[in-house]
């Protein structure tokens, strides 16, 4: 295995992370920026505000992307393990 095929399988996985993890982490930026904005013109400044409604968006993220998302890890391992003969040497 030479360092070519060490920097494109570290590509493909860290392109598979992003992909993956990429729409749960955008959801729960954008809840947390309207609860700011609702936090700051209302002057409510209760902390359990900010993180219960992020838990809840990314739960309901989970529900709604889960199958895409297990869909997608599953064909990343099974590339993986069909080309494992190349990795190994």
């Amino acid at each position: 295995m030479n360092s070519e095929n060490v920097l494109a399988l570290a590509e493909s996985s860290i392109y598979t992370l992003l992909l993956v993890t990429g729409p749960l982490l955008i959801l729960a930026v954008a809840v947390g920026l309207i609860i700011s904005i609702f936090q700051a013109t209302t002057q409510i400044q209760e902390q359990t505000l900010a993180f219960v409604p992020k838990i809840i968006a990314v739960l309901v993220g989970l529900v709604f992307l889960g199958p895409w998302m297990l869909t997608t890890i599953v064909e990343f391992t099974t590339n993986i393990f069909q080309n494992i003969n190349q990795f190994v040497g």
